[in-house]
């Protein structure tokens, strides 16, 4: 609980689990701390960590807390939406500033923000929407682009014949809006008949077993007869590349995902995966950051976050129109992955992205 490793919160740092906190220190190497930031306390409530992404997220977010002496109470709910109601009213008893909040149900985390609301706290949903709540802030992706460029990558490799279709969790509303996307760029060449959908089916949780069982089932209702598959994000693809492998089908049928997760990566260029949508975490997680400091110290929030890192809008979730903060997303592929994954990001370094490419088919560092 996070009573217990509050108590001892200074000695915590790093400290991973189900709870956590961690205090900052004098101030960042690169730049000094944030004027003003000093004893602010952000409460981080995140899902999952199943997924690559997360637990390089937390750790961007507890860098950026030490960097800028900020103390940050951190809680893991390990896929169960009611743990994380309760995580988060032990993180407002606790005493937080402001709430970031990566949901796990888009619809049940409403009482999250009806609770901060009565502790006088804002919240901030990151990545994932909260809807049908009076939410005050969203930092995000544009989960509608990330859905049309995964399309686009499998479209413009397998412009007609039998399609898969893996949607994420249903209870994500990134899920819909991912699907949405890749809707904007099927339903032209369906209504054609140049694309027939063979198979349509939501991953529960975004889980590769999910990918991998939907796949198996539609190869053997088409007999092996597919020619595409677009899958939602990175684990999703891993799922469905599994079962292709198993029928010979790995790398001659395009599949695309989300996330630039390593295995996809290592894919990408072995030749099983077409593409994936890189979404630049550190951009995404210092928006977050800035916006909860500014929201903490009471100062403009649309002023505090770096514009260079993306742009205001409003989104609706149901129940009103949200100020929200999205960053842009880029295609990957086999071409570009060592100048913007591997050179420009260091997101993933070439040992590990090649690391089953025998090494004179490796790219010339630049």
């Amino acid at each position: 609980m996070i009573f217990a490793l509050a108590a001892g919160s200074l000695a915590a740092c790093g400290q991973k689990g189900s709870g956590s906190s961690v205090s900052g220190s004098s101030g960042s190497a690169a730049g000094g701390e944030v004027k003003g930031s000093s004893g602010i306390t952000i409460g981080l409530s995140i899902g999952n960590t199943t997924e690559e992404r997360w637990n390089r997220e937390i750790k961007m977010f507890e860098q950026y807390c030490s960097d800028n002496n900020i103390t940050l109470k951190e809680q893991v709910a390990n896929n169960d939406a009611s743990k994380q109601i309760s995580q988060c009213e032990n993180l407002l008893n606790e005493g937080i500033d402001v709430l970031i909040c990566q949901s796990l149900d888009a619809e049940g985390a409403a009482p999250i923000v009806e609770s901060a609301h009565e502790a006088g706290v804002k919240v901030i949903a990151y990545d994932r929407f909260i809807m049908n709540s009076d939410l005050d802030y969203y930092v995000t992706f544009d989960s509608v682009k990330v859905g049309e460029t995964e399309a686009t990558f499998v479209v413009d490799a397998a412009p007609k014949g039998n399609y898969i279709w893996l949607k994420g969790a249903q209870e994500d509303n990134n899920a819909l809006l991912v699907a949405e996307g890749q809707k904007n760029i099927l339903q032209p060449y369906i209504d054609s008949g140049a694309i027939t959908i063979v198979s349509e089916q939501w991953c529960k949780g975004w889980d590769p077993n999910e990918a991998l069982k939907h796949t198996e089932n539609a190869l053997s209702k088409a007999g092996n007869d597919v020619q595409a598959v677009i899958a939602s994000n990175d684990g999703t693809a891993g799922g469905a590349v599994q079962a292709l492998a198993a029928q010979g089908l790995a790398g001659k049928v395009p599949i695309c995902g989300q996330d630039a997760d390593l295995a996809a990566c290592q894919r990408i260029v072995e030749g099983t995966q077409t593409g994936t949508c890189y979404k630049p975490l550190q951009p995404l997680n210092t928006a977050a950051c800035e916006l909860a400091v500014a929201v903490a110290k009471g100062e403009d929030p649309k002023s505090g976050v770096e514009s260079s890192l993306g742009e205001w809008q409003t989104l609706n979730n149901g129940q009103k129109d949200v100020d929200s903060f999205t960053v842009p997303v880029e295609a990957i592929d086999k071409n570009n992955m060592y100048d913007i994954i591997i050179k420009r990001d260091g997101f993933h370094t070439l040992e590990e992205v090649y690391k089953n490419v025998p090494k004179d088919q490796w790219p010339a560092q630049k």
